[in-house]
């Protein structure tokens, strides 16, 4: 076991004072970031990133923030990246979120507003909480800890490192992205901007998990297009958009292929946004699966029910619509098999036996990884998120930076001209 450097309180006070600012995403903005929050708190963590003594952390003309920690090793070693992101689901409210810190003492966790409760059948996890220090909501909102528990590990590291030359470790960077949760966390990254050869997002559940693969994503759009007029004289002319709609989600797969059917390497569709009226419609589908051929099939069964309903109801036209999302990180994660093996190695200095896990959902390190950036990502204590039941654990979070710092240190034993050798 290593001495611990991690402060608790300095740490808890960065995570509550970042979960407070309002970042939603928002997957309808024409601008980038979608939500001028994501901005505010950039701007708050570039200033205490340059305070606490990153001289070049800056954000950038689109909201990313930048720093880096200057080598201290005679070692020619290898640049590694963190990464974690400042906005919050769309899914629950961002909005005056007001964390509350219970020291855990077992049963359920009553929650301040609308009679909400924290229990273990909403997160069994929380039965290996007793005698921890978690951050909850007040009922209303979601927390954030998705990922600003990230967020503030990174910053926690970043003050470990500076403040405590002895740690030997080669050149550190830190990047904090936009808009992850709607699919665009990778968007306005410049590549040539960084000089890592790996890199990890923060940005996991739990504790010792290391998740290597994650669900290949696509979201898919679907227009319908009727045509109104008043109810009086419809009878032969209106054509209603929303009665389309519904035709069509009637005709999705609910016995298989949904998220309430589906589980480990299984894939769905997931309908998620419906919005417009008799003239026009829109219906939003998440299309998810390990295996990115499949991503295809779905949109073609996408297809053939929009020629199904079009043949049911005489006037409807319906367009179909997919965009990528990101891509499962396995396979670029086999070109670098030291990013994995060496965060297995860091956790087991620490004493915690990691698991190697596949994650239903994505990351920002989904993209970084397609893009030549080996990114696996790592635990920080996030429990239930997008939800208003969300709460994060400190220890965990705690225990997320003391891996942080270990990892820095085994990466620094890596010659870079073997890394790539072995690329």
């Amino acid at each position: 076991m290593t001495v611990n450097l991690v402060d608790r309180q300095r740490l808890l006070e960065r995570f509550v004072r970042y979960a407070r600012v309002e970042t939603t995403a928002d997957a309808r903005s024409e601008t980038y970031p979608s939500s001028s929050g994501q901005l505010v708190l950039g701007k708050l963590l570039a200033q205490e990133l340059l305070e606490i003594g990153c001289k070049n952390a800056r954000q950038d003309e689109n909201g990313l923030v930048w720093a880096s920690i200057p080598s201290n090793s005679s070692q020619r070693s290898p640049t590694i990246l963190f990464n974690a992101h400042v906005d919050t689901s769309p899914d629950a409210s961002g909005k005056g979120v007001r964390p509350r810190v219970v020291e855990y003492q077992g049963g359920p966790i009553p929650l301040e507003c609308d009679g909400q409760t924290i229990t273990t059948e909403h997160c069994p996890a929380l039965a290996d909480l007793v005698g921890k220090t978690l951050i909850v909501t007040d009922g209303r909102t979601l927390l954030g800890s998705d990922d600003k528990a990230g967020v503030a590990a990174i910053v926690e590291l970043a003050q470990i490192l500076i403040d405590n030359p002895a740690i030997v470790h080669g050149d550190v960077e830190i990047l904090f992205t936009c808009d992850e949760e709607v699919g665009a966390g990778t968007q306005k990254i410049d590549m040539k901007q960084i000089q890592a050869r790996v890199a990890y997002t923060l940005d996991g559940g739990g504790i010792g998990e290391i998740d290597e693969e994650t669900f290949s994503a696509d979201l898919a759009t679907i227009r319908f297009n009727g045509q109104n007029i008043h109810p009086s004289i419809g009878k032969g002319r209106m054509v209603n958009a929303l009665r389309a709609a519904g035709m069509f989600l009637e005709k999705l797969p609910r016995e298989h292929l949904s998220p309430e059917s589906t589980e480990g390497r299984q894939g769905f569709l997931h309908p998620y946004d419906l919005r417009g009226g008799v003239g026009e419609a829109e219906l939003s589908i998440l299309l998810r699966d390990f295996d990115t051929e499949k991503l295809s099939e779905y949109k073609g069964l996408l297809d053939e029910i929009a020629t199904d309903v079009q043949l049911e109801m005489q006037g409807i036209h319906i367009e179909v619509e997919t965009q990528a999302q990101y891509r499962n990180m396995a396979e670029g994660l086999r070109k670098l098999p030291q990013a994995v093996d060496l965060a297995v190695q860091a956790y087991r200095k620490i004493g915690i036996e990691p698991r190697r896990t596949i994650v239903r959902g994505g990351t920002d390190g989904s993209q970084l990884t397609a893009m030549g950036l080996p990114t696996p990502n790592l635990s920080v204590g996030q429990h239930n998120i997008h939800s208003v039941l969300e709460f994060a654990c400190l220890d965990h979070m705690v225990i997320a930076v003391q891996h942080l710092v270990e990892l820095v240190q085994l990466w620094n034993q890596v010659d870079v001209n073997e890394l790539e050798l072995g690329s």
